[in-house]
Formats: C-alpha cells, structure tokens, sequence
C-alpha cells in the first residue's frame, strides 16, 4: 500500500462528515429514553439535555478531553444533529454541575440502561429466569497532573489522582455492561461506600430485566460486611477473596489432605507473583464464619473456597507462615453460592472481566479527567458511563456483540459520509464496500424501528 503523489487537501466541503454512526447510536439513545430522562437535569445550565448529549456525542466519536469535543463541529453535523455546542460551552456546563446533579446523571444512566435492555433484547442475554448474572466490583485510580484539581490525592499507586469506582453486569454469554460507578478522593480506600454503591448497581441490574441468579464478585480490597451486607439484603450471592488473616490461614491448615481436588484450567493463568504461567491447581473447600469480630448479627456463615498451586520458590514465603505455605500458595474466597467448588473457584476468577471494562474506559475517555473541578470531573465519568452502555447496545444491535469500544468506533461510529437532501429527507452516502456496512444497517434499522408492543 503506497499513497498516491498526487493528492491535493483542500478542507472546504460543507456536506461532509467523518462520524456518520453517530446518528443511529444517538438514536438508540433517544428510543431509549435518555432525552427525557435528562431533561430532569436541575443543572444551572441553559439547555442542561442538549449539552449533556453533546458531551456523550463527543465521547462515542473518541473524545477524552473537553476540546476534543470540537470533534463534533464540523462539516454537515449541524445538519444531522441539532444543538451542537462548542468545547469552550460543554466545558463551563460540566462546572456547573453540584454533586446532586451528578446523582440524578447516575439516575439517568440506570433508567437509561433499562430502556436500552427493551430496546436491544441480547444487551444482557442469558440473564432471564433461570440464568446467571454476574455483578463485579473494582476501584482504580486516574492519574492527574496540576494542583488545581480537586480532591486529588496519593493512593494505593502511589500516583497523585483521583478514584473511580466501578460495578459492572454481564452473563455468561453477554459482555458487561456499567450499572453503577462514583468518583472519589484520589486517597479514598477501595472499600468506601462499596455497599450503598453495590446496592445501586444491583437496582440498576434488575430494571435492566436481569432477573436470574446474581452473584456479586470482588477482590480482597473490597472484603468486609459493608459489602457482604448489602448482596445478603439483596438476597444474592456473592464471592469475595478473603484476606490471608490469621483466621482464614487456621481454616486452611485445617482442610485434610485428602481433600483436595485436582483441577485443570482450560485456559492457562497467568500469576503475576511468581511471573508465570500456571494451569494446574488444586481446590477444596471448608465451612467458615466470616466477620466474627463483629456482633454476632453481623456474622456471616459461608464457604471458604480455596485453591492452591505449588509453590517453585519456597525462599519466597511470607515469614511467620507454617510449613503448609512454604510447599503451596494458597488463594481464598468466601461465598454463599450453591455453586460445586469447581464451578466456584472458575466463575470467582472470571472477576477479571470489569478490568477490562476500566481499561476501556481509559483508553477513551477517561484518558483524562479534564476539569479543575472534582464535580465536573464526577459529571465527566457519569456521562462516560452512559456512553459506554450506549457503545456496548449499540455493538449487540449491530451484530458484533464481542465488539470492544475502540472496535466499534472503527467500524461502525467513525465512518465517513455525505449529505445530500431529496424532498424534506437527508440522505447519507456511506462509503461503497464499507466492510461493515451489514451491521452498520442492523444498527440503524434497530435505532429507527419503533419499539416493540409490550403484553399488560
């Protein structure tokens, strides 16, 4: 491939734009709710909605910066989306946002992600009666730079930022999809607030039509009753590592060696502590009472599920520990699940897919968190949220349900196009060959067609 000498650039063409997939994803959005929703917005801001869209527009078209916004100016988009703002106007918007408005943002991302369930049907397949949900929790932190920004601060990283915290739903045989998520103190502790926002994230689940069997998923930053407390208010399960504790080393010690059952991974897994990989294990369980510090209300009988790998380097054990952890290292997690203790041990390390989703979300827009201010930055993640649920209904409504962000902007969202008007409609020209042009078509019929007739 070799480009051609002979080109001459002349940006002058009116008619053009270079984000034609915009229109039936905001679309979706619109079927869905989301303009109503947001026209609850309080924020004292002209025309609160509009802007709000705008911002949500910019991060589905790669924005992660309040300039990059600007990508939505230019060309024909004024033809095809009415009020488009400026960077400069989206920016003194965000700063107008209290943390009262960033909860009702929240509020409408969930009432939103329900709209996109009816909507898009497979948006959270396999979670009917009957199935299995599964709900994850994580923290990271985001790294910032300047003094200005509020609320920054070190944290577990060791980096100056600020943290977000994120709880996700998917199924087994559907790609997650965000159902709650908080930014706070670059200091703040993983567990903070963790069960008010479980609990949020379990509302969100179930207007979402996600009616199966929950299994709430965490790792040890997230392990105490605050969280244990809200999945068992709930009525769900959960499955939480435990921290090697005195008492959870003592259960442990205590598992007969004949207890033990081999289990091979059908993937191999990689262990960050030793730097290789392992497929090879070994699992058991024993009955345990979690939280016995606490009053005796509080106590949580469950399963310690714990699965153990031989230890090739005895010298690196932690000292103080017993022989037993000299020969193994052992990982541990507490659960209520019905589940065999394979099919425990498997689905507990499948915690790992919300990283995957807070990987998107930094390699989009959350590449920054661009404002001075701690709630515009807050506001910046709840509209983050809603445009990663809008990419995730969009890629099932397209076909490529296994589709990631960035692959979804290339082949369905960041296509070029050009206006031309018959009569009182708009017509796009997409490019011809478009490998994509199947789904981009399956999106826009889905985006267009009017919503299914529901039974009373």
């Amino acid at each position: 491939m070799k480009a051609c000498h002979r080109v001459r650039p002349v940006f002058d063409d009116p008619n053009l734009v270079s984000t034609a997939g915009l229109v039936p994803v905001l679309r979706l959005a619109e079927t869905a709710g989301l303009h109503e929703e947001l026209a609850g917005l309080t924020v004292p801001s002209p025309n609160a909605a509009a802007k709000t869209v705008c911002v949500i527009g910019g991060m589905l078209a790669g924005a992660d910066s309040i300039d990059g916004l600007d990508v939505l100016r230019h060309g024909g988009m004024p033809r095809l989306f009415s009020g488009v703002r400026a960077p400069s106007t989206l920016g003194t918007h965000l700063r107008a946002f209290t943390h009262g408005h960033v909860q009702q943002l929240d509020r409408a991302a969930s009432v939103t992600l329900a709209g996109l369930a009816g909507r898009v049907p497979g948006l959270l397949a396999g979670g009917g009666a009957g199935g299995m949900v599964l709900l994850d929790i994580d923290d990271t932190v985001r790294e910032v730079h300047g003094y200005a920004k509020q609320a920054a601060a070190f944290g577990y990283t060791g980096v100056r930022g600020l943290n977000a915290i994120v709880a996700t739903t998917s199924t087994p045989i559907a790609a997650p999809v965000i159902t709650a998520a908080r930014l706070r103190r670059g200091n703040s502790a993983s567990a903070a607030g963790v069960g008010q926002l479980a609990a949020r994230a379990i509302g969100a689940t179930r207007r979402a039509g996600a009616l199966g069997q929950l299994l709430v998923r965490a790792d040890s930053a997230f392990y105490g009753h605050a969280l244990i407390g809200a999945v068992l208010a709930a009525r769900s399960w959960f499955s939480v590592t435990a921290r090697m504790d005195p008492k959870v080393r003592a259960a442990i010690s205590g598992i007969a060696a004949d207890a033990w059952t081999p289990i091979r991974y059908r993937q191999a897994v990689f262990d960050e502590q030793t730097g290789q990989w392992i497929s090879d294990a070994e699992v058991a369980e024993v009955d345990f009472v979690a939280f016995t510090g606490r009053r005796k209300a509080d106590h949580v009988p469950c399963r310690l599920v714990v699965r153990r790998v031989a230890r090739l380097n005895p010298a690196s054990v932690p000292a103080g520990q017993g022989e037993l952890f000299t020969a193994w290292r052992y990982h541990a997690f507490i659960t209520n699940s019905t589940l065999s203790t394979i099919d425990a041990d498997v689905t507990h390390r499948g915690h790992a897919i919300v990283e995957q989703v807070i990987a998107e979300l930094k390699a989009g827009p959350l590449a920054h968190l661009p404002s001075g201010s701690y709630a515009a930055n807050a506001a910046w993640l709840a509209c983050a949220v809603l445009a990663f649920n809008l990419a995730r209904a969009a890629a099932v409504a397209a076909g490529i349900t296994t589709a990631r962000w960035a692959t979804l902007r290339t082949k369905i969202i960041a296509v070029a196009a050009r206006i031309a008007a018959t009569g009182r409609r708009l017509v796009i020209h997409l490019p011809r060959d478009w490998p994509w042009a199947q789904a981009w078509r399956l999106l826009f019929d889905t985006a267009t067609s009017p919503p299914a007739a529901t039974t009373p």
